[in-house]
């Protein structure tokens, strides 16, 4: 079975499969301790631990070795690997975060841009929280200096551009669609669709009664909608930024695997779709988090306060024509943007949860056994005749998922996707 580790923001491991709970947000730094303070409280807390060598590789780092740095980073990488995640001591997440911040440190004195780059995202993903701020001031000074990368020529770029545009709008005749999607697609009954709807018409009409809705006009004035759709904005803004990304089909096949790899490696393989054990996904990452320009481009919806709403998670879900997030369910209030491309989502009301065979597994227990894509009615006889609901989710469109809601989906072109996880202090009907 595939690897049930996500790269997780704050050393807080993530076994949620694309659905539950998202790692909490914690404080960074601590308390009224200065910098110097909190790296020597960790290095005395490593000591402890027996981190002799860590602490005396971290200490001539501090002082300008570059070999002793990496050593320390190589050390606390082997501990944080050393046996299950939830298992890792806070301690040494906070250890890698520091040789991180060292390593980046020393680089970025030497020239190496990319370096430095990779070192402090590998800090953000996988280092704790300790250190998070530094590592933050760090990443936003190298980004305010000029990247020092060569440009593509301009007809290099134009063509990208072209095939960029080509990804976008693929599969856009229902009948092309309909081939790749699963049987009785778009048959069935349709998700409601209103225009901005007011907050109250939101709660009232569907919050409450938990009931999907497609809700259209709500983010054009986002400036993602226009930026995003240059690739050269996103290299730009992104390019050199180290991401986790999904390899597979989906995260229930064998042959599922993770990566860490650069943003702009990952636009490379946008064209790279023929073999589906080969498509690569950006998956339920707090991309924004991480890179605050793009959050700059987006907004929270007003809908994620309803219910005195408290925002769990802000993920992106960005990759090529083909990916698949198999059929499986979540426990928050969901808004679905789709800021780039289209997608093909079917929802199953929680009421049917045992009709769809959930694994019994309790990693993937909120994920079910049906493979839409290829249904054996041998197996699971009783998804044959099951209702469901159904729609493509175009660009500028948010849907609605209700707590509990089974959905499968499947991008019909490039697509970009941010999903706005909140919880209420409401006692909502399904609870």
């Amino acid at each position: 079975s595939p690897s049930l580790l996500h790269f997780s923001f704050g050393g807080v491991p993530d076994t949620s499969q694309h659905s539950t709970a998202a790692p909490p947000v914690m404080a960074c730094g601590g308390g009224g301790e200065s910098e110097a303070e909190r790296r020597a409280a960790l290095l005395r807390e490593i000591t402890e631990e027996g981190g002799f060598a860590f602490v005396a590789s971290a200490e001539k780092a501090a002082a300008g070795d570059l070999r002793a740095a990496e050593a320390a980073r190589e050390m606390a990488w082997e501990q944080l690997h050393s046996g299950p995640w939830s298992e890792v001591g806070s301690a040494w997440r906070d250890a890698y975060a520091l040789a991180c911040l060292h390593v980046a440190r020393l680089r970025r004195a030497a020239a190496d841009r990319r370096a430095a780059l990779r070192a402090l995202d590998m800090g953000l993903i996988m280092g704790g929280n300790l250190l998070r701020a530094d590592l933050e001031a760090a990443l936003a000074s190298i980004a305010a200096e000029p990247s020092d990368g060569e440009g593509d020529g301009a007809e290099a770029v134009d063509e990208e551009a072209n095939r960029w545009r080509e990804g976008l709008d693929r599969n856009r005749d229902i009948a092309d669609a309909l081939k790749i999607l699963p049987t009785k697609s778009l048959s069935c009954k349709e998700i409601a669709r209103r225009s901005c709807i007011s907050l109250e018409e939101f709660i009232c009409d569907h919050f409450l009664p938990e009931t999907p809705v497609i809700i259209s006009g709500c983010i054009d004035h986002w400036p993602a909608m226009t930026k995003w759709k240059n690739i050269q904005y996103l290299k730009k803004i992104a390019g050199d930024r180290t991401v986790p990304v999904e390899v597979g089909k989906s995260y229930v096949c064998s042959e599922w695997k993770q990566e860490l790899i650069t943003f702009s490696q990952f636009l490379e393989r946008m064209w790279s779709t023929a073999c589906p054990s080969n498509l690569t996904y950006l998956a339920q990452h707090p991309l924004f988090e991480q890179i605050k320009e793009l959050h700059e481009d987006i907004m929270v919806p007003d809908y994620c306060y309803a219910g005195g709403g408290e925002l769990q998670s802000l993920n992106a879900w960005f990759g090529p024509h083909g990916t698949v997030t198999p059929l499986h369910h979540d426990p928050h209030h969901n808004i679905l943007a789709q800021v780039l491309g289209r997608k093909y989502i079917r929802l199953y009301p929680g009421s049917v949860s045992e009709d769809l065979y959930p694994h019994t597994e309790t990693m993937l227990s909120n994920t079910s056994q049906v493979d839409l894509d290829n249904v054996d009615m041998n197996e699971f006889p009783k998804v044959e005749n099951l209702d469901f609901m159904d729609c493509i989710l175009e660009e500028g469109d948010m849907l609605y998922i209700p707590p509990k809601w089974w959905h499968y989906v499947r991008s019909l072109s490039i697509s970009f996707s941010i999903s706005f996880w909140w919880r209420t202090t409401v006692i909502s009907p399904s609870a």
